[in-house]
């Protein structure tokens, strides 16, 4: 007999059957019959109440038992129809998990399977990477291995070399020595000289002889030094030229703005341009407007100044409110905010660097080497790669990588200072390393990259040289630092003046604009400036084409009611 399904479910429902009777049926009749059987108990016991109650009692528990059976088939036949209603929920149950539990492995196979795949593919990655590795090490030991068999082949052959003169020398001592026994016979007999003073005179040929051989000797090994350092140097170099590969850019001196619309330049201009002039005067950045759709240029030599008039412009447009009062509080905030940039670039690059100690003054002063350039340079983008460059040839010749690191990224220190123009930048930057407490020879190699100070460290050839490569890189510098220091001139002579406040040099150095106080000047005093000013650009700069000055003079009174 075979076990099928059928006969599975039969006997599931008749175990149901059972289990459904002697919970729900069984337990009613059982109690009903002990309840019967108590009152029969209690009838018997009573009996002098008489036949009547028992026939009574009798038929009352014959009706009990009828009504029970009736109830007990009613039941049962609730329970089989329930048991089968349970069989085919229990069936259809069954499928639906069945098919939720197959999709679910799939799932998982699948998310199992692409994690596979991923970190097969990271692990096959770093086995590459590793190889790599392992192959450029295996090439750089390689070739250190021939660079160290080269140099003992050629200190076994100066060897060979030196040995060879000795015998030599010992030869020609041994030949000196017969000439001087026959030199002192041959004076003995024809001079009539004694031995002594045959010896003294045969003393100082040999002497003479001796001397001008060993200059000849020591220039010789000299020489080839010179030509071992150089080779050596030239690889030390290229090697670190190589390792430390990195892009190059030109700062410009305009910053493209984007906007959104061609209604917005009227915004920007104003009413009889007043927007545009206090913009232009509170950040000292000139705004150009041409039909360029969409686009407005910023222009100024000084990057600050353009990200500030950049960062102002757009929390104007943004907000919508663009007037001279609102013109003037955003660009102060804008300032703070630039200034909090420095500080975190600063501190962004000494972290990149694995540089510490660092005082918190000079890491705002490498936070504004982002906004600085030299040639065209990115200061920043120079002074890292310096440091980088610095790092490798420090250690390719043994020296200290920390320190050749720290004093490659403050060689140029000393161009973010404003307050000081006349003193060159490598004595700055020495100053202000050795005002905060760094190395003497991180100091040293500050000072003496530009050869303004004698080098007494080993790291500052480094740092001129690592400095000279990173200058020297096709397409890093361009030459524009005068017109940059011609700007600064012009700016700063008008600010000698008594009552002036601001001075910003415009378009290109065409246009100086300048805003003096209202409380300390009057007309007459602008008008004298302007004159003065131009005959001393005229006599003490040089520049091409002509240059327009504009002084303004402005009373504002402010009066506030609560």
């Amino acid at each position: 007999m075979s076990i099928n399904a059928t006969l599975i479910g039969q006997m599931i429902t008749f175990t149901l059957l059972v289990w459904f009777t002697m919970k729900y049926v069984w337990p009613p009749i059982i109690a009903a019959l002990e309840e019967r059987k108590t009152k029969i108990s209690e009838g018997l016991a009573a009996a002098e109440k008489g036949q009547e109650e028992i026939r009574l009692a009798e038929k009352k528990a014959k009706g009990v038992l009828k009504n029970a059976k009736e109830q007990s088939a009613d039941i049962i036949s609730a329970a089989q129809k329930r048991a089968n209603e349970m069989v085919e929920e229990a069936k259809l149950q069954g499928e639906n998990l069945k098919k939720d539990r197959i999709l679910e492995a799939k799932e998982k196979y699948m998310q199992l399977r692409s994690e596979y795949e991923k970190e097969s593919n990271r692990r096959n990655s770093e086995i590459v990477n590793s190889e790599n590795r392992i192959k450029q090490k295996e090439q750089s030991l390689d070739d250190k291995i021939r660079a160290n068999k080269s140099k003992e082949e050629e200190l076994a052959k100066t060897k060979e070399r030196l040995e060879s003169q000795i015998e030599t020398y010992k030869v020609k001592e041994r030949e000196v020595q017969q000439l001087m026994e026959q030199q002192l016979v041959q004076l003995e007999k024809v001079a009539g000289l004694s031995a002594a003073e045959a010896q003294k005179q045969m003393l100082e040929n040999i002497k003479v002889q001796s001397h001008t051989e060993g200059l000849t000797l020591a220039k010789n090994i000299v020489e080839e030094a010179k030509l071992g350092a150089t080779r050596e140097a030239k690889r030390i170099v290229l090697q670190t030229i190589q390792r430390t590969a990195a892009e190059t850019a030109i700062d410009n001196t305009v910053t493209s703005f984007p906007l959104e619309n061609d209604d917005v330049k009227g915004r920007i201009i104003g009413r009889e341009g007043r927007n545009i002039k206090a913009f232009e005067a509170a950040t000292g950045v000139e705004i150009l407007i041409d039909d360029t759709p969409e686009t407005i240029v910023l222009s100024c030599y000084d990057p600050i100044r353009r990200e500030i008039a950049r960062v102002s412009l757009e929390r104007l447009i943004r907000d919508g409110r663009i007037h001279p009062a609102r013109i003037e509080e955003v660009v102060e905030k804008v300032k703070k905010q630039v200034e909090e940039e420095v500080v975190e670039w600063g501190e962004r690059t000494v972290v990149d660097l694995g540089i510490t100690g660092l005082h918190p003054e000079l890491i705002r002063y490498v936070g504004r080497m982002r906004f600085r350039s030299s040639y065209g340079q990115n200061l920043l983008k120079h002074s890292r790669e310096v440091a980088r460059l610095c790092a490798t040839m420090a250690a390719e010749m043994g020296l200290n990588v920390k320190l050749a690191k720290r004093a490659g990224l403050l060689h140029d220190i000393g161009k973010c200072p404003d307050n000081d123009e006349e003193t060159p930048h490598a004595l700055l930057g020495m100053k202000l390393c050795e005002k905060f407490g760094e190395h003497p020879e991180v100091v040293n190699a500050v000072g003496a990259h530009h050869d303004e100070i004698e080098m007494t460290s080993l790291l500052s050839p480094v740092i001129q040289a690592c400095d000279a490569i990173s200058g020297s890189r096709p397409g890093a510098r361009r030459g524009d630092d005068q017109y940059v220091e011609r700007i600064k001139e012009m700016e700063n002579m008008a600010l000698s003046y008594p009552g002036v406040e601001k001075a910003y040099a415009i378009q290109a150095g065409r246009e100086l604009r300048i805003i003096m106080s209202a409380e300390k000047s009057n007309d007459e005093n602008a008008d004298t400036l302007a004159f003065e000013l131009s005959n001393r650009i005229m006599t003490e700069m040089r520049y091409p084409g002509q240059v327009k000055i504009t002084v303004i003079r402005e009373k504002r009174s402010v009066g506030i009611a609560k």
